[in-house]
C-alpha cells in the first residue's frame, strides 16, 4: 500500500512578546477619556435642548398625573423657537411645565386652557374661553380626553399677546396654584417644554 504523505503539524509556540510604547498607552487613556466626555456631552446636551425627565411633586394634576409618576417632557419647540426668535406656544389641553418667576428652581406643570388674545371666565363649576371662532364661549375642557371634576373659582382675564392661562386639572377648591388665583397668566417665555410621556408607574405608561 503506498505510503501517504501527510503535512507535518508543528505546535503552536508563543512569539515574542510584543512591547506596548508609552506613547501608545497614552494615546489609548486619551481616546477612551474622549469618547467618555463626549458621551456625557451629548447627555446634557440632548437633555438641555430635547427631553427631559420630570418627576411629578404634589396632586395638582390629579386624576391625570399622580405624586411621584415620571415623566418626559419635549423641550424641542421651545428649542427651535429660542434659536429662530420667535414664540413658542402650545396648543390648547397641552400639559407643559414652566418656571414660576422665572426660577430654574421652582417649576410647575400645569394643562394649558386659554391660548393668547383669548377672553377667560371662570364660575358655576367650569371654565369658558372666548375668541373669534367662539364669540358665545365654549368650555374647553370637553376639546380633550380628560375626566375632570368641576371646576373652583371664579375668574374673568383676557389673555396676553405672549401668554397664556393654565390650570390644574385637580380642580378641588385649594388643590392646584395656577391662572384662576395668584400665579396669573404665564408668559410663553417662561415654558420649558411640553408633556409627552409617563413612563413610571410602568403599568400607567402613556403618552400625551
Amino acid at each position: 500500500m503506498p505510503e501517504t504523505n501527510l503535512p507535518e503539524v508543528a505546535p503552536l509556540t508563543p512569539g515574542p512578546k510584543r512591547k506596548i510604547s508609552l506613547r501608545h498607552r497614552f494615546r489609548n487613556i486619551f481616546s477612551l477619556t474622549g469618547l467618555f466626555v463626549g458621551a456625557i456631552l451629548c447627555a446634557s446636551l440632548f437633555n438641555i435642548f430635547v427631553f427631559q425627565p420630570y418627576s411629578v411633586e404634589g396632586t395638582s394634576m390629579e386624576p391625570t398625573l399622580s405624586d411621584a409618576d415620571r415623566l418626559i417632557v419635549l423641550k424641542l419647540g421651545k428649542t427651535v423657537a429660542s434659536i429662530t426668535g420667535g414664540d413658542f406656544v402650545p396648543e390648547r389641553g397641552d400639559i407643559v411645565v414652566f418656571k414660576r418667576d422665572g426660577s430654574d428652581k421652582n417649576q410647575l406643570i400645569k394643562r394649558v386652557v386659554g391660548l393668547p388674545g383669548e377672553r377667560v371666565s371662570v364660575g358655576n363649576g367650569e371654565i369658558t374661553v372666548f375668541n373669534d371662532e367662539f364669540p358665545g364661549g365654549f368650555n374647553p375642557d370637553t376639546t380633550y380626553e380628560a375626566d375632570l371634576p368641576p371646576t373652583d373659582g371664579v375668574a374673568e382675564t383676557v389673555v396676553g399677546a405672549r401668554e397664556i392661562f393654565v390650570v390644574g386639572d385637580n380642580r378641588l377648591p385649594g388643590r392646584s396654584l395656577d391662572s384662576r388665583s395668584s400665579l396669573g397668566n404665564v408668559s410663553v417665555d417662561d415654558i420649558v417644554g411640553t408633556l409627552v410621556l409617563r413612563f413610571f408607574p410602568f403599568n400607567s405608561l402613556k403618552a400625551f
